[in-house]
Parts: structure tokens; C-alpha cells; sequence
């Protein structure tokens, strides 16, 4: 079993967002980045699947070399080996087609990643991914197990249950909770890591359909008005003439 597991380099969830002059750029000064935690679910599983000898874990991640940190983590949860595609990740169909060129040829039965980035929630790289490569895609899964040496189950909620699935190999699929409790890196994984192979490449050629024209943060919340239980009236006046909404 030869899985791939596509990680992010995201800012902390604690992070400060800002924006340059003309807010065309994320201002990355003092930022502290992590490993893409829906990233850490499929990585995991991908773990626990080829425990025993079962299989080997890569890990593929487009980046620049600012980034190596976070893939270093990776391999001491417990992946065999990385790579690196040189670029910044410019958009999401840029990402799934470096990934996608990388893999066409390696013989993964599957490509996994989490079901978003925490940064961007787009949602989009493994379907583009497959459609790349032109093998099934399955979004957002809950479970995923092995059936046979050919197929794989994967289970996912759907409006008022769940869906349960049988794909031959090779497929992606991106994962959410509950398909597999994020690892802690251990020490010995932590030492190991340093000697792990991590390859260096350099980017496809891709054609850029998509620029970002600027960006901006949400609007602040506005104030909030305490009323008693005894105010009833005054609410009532509060949401016909304030509010406006009876």
C-alpha cells in the first residue's frame, strides 16, 4: 500500500490577520505557522493503515523552503518520506496540478488530504487532484477502511444520514473529523525526522487562470444591548424601530 498525503503550511489559528498597504498580500511578519490540521486527520490515518509494515506515507506539499519545519513535523508523526515542490502556493488549482504531475506516475493507490486548509477553506485540491488524474474523488469523509487488496470503504454524512462507499484503487479522498485521532510526535519520531528523505523539486509549468485583486478582514461586530426580562416593551421597540425586523 503507497499512500500520499497532500499537508499545508497554515497560520496558527491565534494568528493576528493583517494585510499590506494596498491589501493585496498577507503580511506574514511574526506569523506562526502549523501544520494544516484537517491535514494532521488524513495524515494520521494514512499512519494507522500501513502500521506493520502494511504500506509506506509520503507527504507532497507545495511550498517554499520557509515551510520545511512544518513538513519535518509530519515525517516525526510518522511519515516515510517527503516531498517538495518549490513554489509558492499560488492558488489551489496550481497546488492539485503540481500534485497531480508528481503522482501520475509513482503508483499511489491513494492521495489524501484534509478536507480544507484552515486558511483559505476552499475545499477544491483533492477533487482537482483527481480530475487530473483521472481516477474517483471522495469529499469530506468520516471513516475509510481497507475492504480488499483493490478497494477500500469510506463513509460520509449526507442530509439525514450517512453514506457508505466502495472505490477501487487508486481514488483521493479529502478527510474530516472523526476518520482518525490527530498523532502527538514522539520523541524517536522527532529524532528521526531529521534523517528522513525530504526531495526538492521544482515546479510544472501551469497555465494561472486565477489572481487575487486584493483582499479584506470581516467587518467588526457592532455593540450588543443587555435588556432585562422585565424589558419587554422596550425590546419590542428595539426590534421594530432598530432592528427593524417586525
Amino acid at each position: 500500500m503507497k499512500i500520499l498525503v497532500c499537508v499545508s503550511n497554515v497560520p496558527d489559528t491565534t494568528t493576528k490577520v493583517t494585510f499590506n498597504g494596498d491589501n493585496t498580500q498577507f503580511n506574514t511578519l511574526g506569523v506562526q505557522y502549523i501544520l494544516n490540521p484537517y491535514d494532521e486527520i488524513a495524515l494520521a490515518r494514512a499512519i494507522e493503515l500501513t502500521e506493520g509494515g502494511k504500506g509506506t506515507v509520503s507527504i507532497i506539499h507545495v511550498g517554499e523552503v520557509g515551510s520545511e519545519p512544518t513538513i519535518r513535523k509530519a515525517l516525526a508523526i510518522g511519515a516515510d518520506d517527503a516531498v517538495r515542490i518549490n513554489a509558492a502556493p499560488r492558488d489551489a488549482y496550481f497546488v492539485a496540478a503540481q500534485i497531480a504531475n508528481y503522482a501520475k506516475d509513482k503508483g499511489f493507490q491513494m492521495i489524501l488530504t484534509g478536507r480544507e486548509s484552515i486558511d483559505y477553506n476552499g475545499c477544491q485540491v483533492a477533487a482537482m487532484v483527481a480530475e487530473f488524474l483521472d481516477i474517483p474523488s471522495i469529499s469530506i469523509i468520516k471513516k475509510l477502511d481497507i475492504e480488499s487488496t483493490t478497494q477500500a470503504s469510506l463513509v460520509r454524512e449526507i442530509e439525514g444520514g450517512k453514506e457508505i462507499l466502495s472505490v477501487s484503487f487508486p481514488f483521493t479522498a479529502s478527510c474530516a473529523e472523526g476518520v482518525a485521532e490527530p498523532k502527538i510526535p514522539n520523541m524517536r519520531g522527532i529524532m528521526s525526522a531529521r534523517t528522513k528523505p525530504l526531495e526538492v523539486i521544482e515546479p510544472a509549468p501551469v497555465d494561472q487562470l486565477l489572481s487575487f485583486q486584493s483582499y479584506s478582514i470581516p467587518e467588526p461586530r457592532g455593540s450588543v444591548t443587555m435588556l432585562g426580562s422585565d424589558e419587554t416593551e422596550k425590546l419590542v421597540e428595539l426590534l421594530h424601530y432598530k432592528s427593524k425586523v417586525i
